[in-house]
């Protein structure tokens, strides 16, 4: 596996080794550790999520305020942009964002630390998302940042009007937020 850095350091992209012929592919989805080695990141993961979203879906910005959770997020179908929102007011990075697309085609992840908001867009006609926690879901915890906030300025890619959940709808801005210190 190859990491790749963003612009905010702890946000790592995860590019596997693929090896294919002509009749399919094989690759490890995760090795922790090889992870742990070239990430410097040692982390358990304790739940799989799957999910599955129609084009112009809008997931996010989701985030837990108690029991923060690391996300390791691959597309197994489809196309989305994934986005990572640095909302720990301590850090040098804090209001910065990153994004990168994730497909079944690249095969690439993002690695997300606790403590920053995470969302995704539908590219494609469908998508499938599959990630990884290091904490479990805790749906009293869970916080939501509005995904067109002006402070953030997210480029999600020319969208306009995204189908968002409800949850998604009443999301907070980023200045009204309960945030991590």
């Amino acid at each position: 596996m190859e990491i790749i850095k963003t612009k905010i350091p702890d946000v790592l992209i995860i590019k596997p080794q693929i090896f294919g012929d002509d009749r399919g592919f094989f690759f490890e989805s995760f090795n922790h550790k090889e992870f742990t080695q070239k990430s410097g990141v040692n982390t358990q993961f304790v739940q799989g999520n799957h999910s599955r979203s129609q084009q112009n879906v809008l997931r996010g910005l989701h985030y837990q305020i108690q029991q923060p959770q690391g996300k390791l997020v691959r597309s197994i179908m489809g196309e989305v942009l994934d986005v990572a929102v640095d909302i720990r007011r301590s850090s040098p990075t804090f209001c910065q964002w990153v994004s990168c697309v994730l497909s079944a085609e690249n095969k690439q992840q993002l690695w997300i630390p606790p403590g920053f908001a995470h969302g995704f867009y539908v590219l494609s006609e469908a998508a499938e998302v599959l990630y990884k926690t290091t904490d479990y879901y805790a749906p009293k915890q869970e916080r939501t940042i509005l995904w067109n906030d002006p402070e953030l300025n997210i480029n999600w890619e020319n969208i306009t009007t995204p189908i968002l959940s409800s949850k998604d709808q009443a999301g907070k801005l980023l200045k009204d937020a309960e945030l991590y210190e």
